[in-house]
């Protein structure tokens, strides 16, 4: 079983409502891009926030990673910030809490579980919680041509985010992301993922001196704020998640269309056939009452 156990957004009747749910959007700052080569978490960042836009809480904090913190001209975080800071360990049981019973979402979700199971399976973080890709989910419901978190954000709405690479900035930024998506949605969205696990009773607290956190971001003085109202970009047809991942350059895009119109036409195929034999069925079974009536008719006839 995978770290996460990802799911997608479906505008068709399909899994539970998305509006329903709750969600923990997640993004993490590393010292590299690959914890195989020993990339390792120094930046943890989680807002928790329903589907009908209301928080519920967000967390921040550094983290000590027991090495030099590489990265610094895209994170701004050194190696004096760190110091002081909790290290993956002393983290592990804050983080099953705050994805516990929540739908876990980030942009690009893959880079945020190589790095779950890395540094936070080994020490307890349970597996098999549900997942979300919000890449993944634009890519398959919204034209646009970039989708990166901060082109995504002010193409749709006309504002870039703020406390971009901060895991706070971009966690909340993906987070407003989410909820303006589901509030925007041509018509409901269905999340078609298992449902959220209660992971608490998995990963204890546990006893010893409180762990100090070490945000580097503040409050949000006023929230998430109102949703914003989107330009209208959303595809006819939506495309499969899974072709959504990765290089999603020209041929990825009409690779990803050509299916969902096959699969559009196969779903009208269907629908027909269905309706066709439907029909058939009911009017066999409609020839088959008159004659059984006709056949109590006669048989009364014949008696009275």
């Amino acid at each position: 079983m995978g770290t996460l156990r990802r799911g997608a957004l479906t505008r068709r009747r399909v899994g539970l409502r998305a509006a329903d749910l709750e969600y923990a959007v997640l993004d993490v700052e590393t010292t590299g891009l690959d914890p195989r080569t020993g990339a390792r978490v120094v930046e943890v960042g989680v807002v928790r926030v329903r589907g009908d836009g209301t928080p519920v809480e967000e967390f921040s904090t550094l983290v000590d990673p027991r090495t030099e913190v590489r990265g610094r001209e895209f994170h701004g975080i050194g190696d004096g910030d760190t110091v002081g800071a909790p290290t993956s360990a002393q983290l592990a049981a804050k983080l099953a809490e705050l994805l516990s019973g929540a739908v876990v979402v980030g942009h690009n979700l893959d880079f945020e579980e190589r790095f779950l199971a890395s540094e936070f399976a080994p020490l307890g973080l349970p597996r098999g919680q549900s997942g979300l890709c919000t890449l993944r989910t634009l890519r398959s419901q919204v034209d646009l041509a970039r989708y990166s978190l901060a082109r995504a954000s002010y193409d749709l709405s006309g504002d870039w985010p703020t406390g971009q690479h901060t895991a706070l900035g971009d966690a909340r930024a993906c987070a407003r992301l989410l909820v303006e998506l589901l509030a925007n949605a041509p018509g409901a969205l269905h999340y078609t993922g298992p449902p959220p696990k209660d992971l608490t009773p998995a990963l204890p607290s546990g006893s010893g001196a409180p762990v100090r956190w070490k945000p580097r971001t503040g409050a949000a003085p006023q929230g998430m704020g109102p949703v914003r109202p989107w330009r209208p970009a959303w595809r006819a047809v939506e495309l499969d998640p899974l072709m959504c991942g990765g290089v999603f350059g020209a041929r990825e895009r009409a690779a990803a269309q050509s299916a969902a119109h096959r699969d559009k036409r196969l779903r009208a195929g269907l629908a027909t056939a269905a309706a066709v034999t439907g029909g058939l069925a009911a009017t066999a079974v409609g020839g088959l009452i008159v004659r059984m009536a006709g056949g109590r008719g006669g048989l009364t006839g014949r008696t009275g």
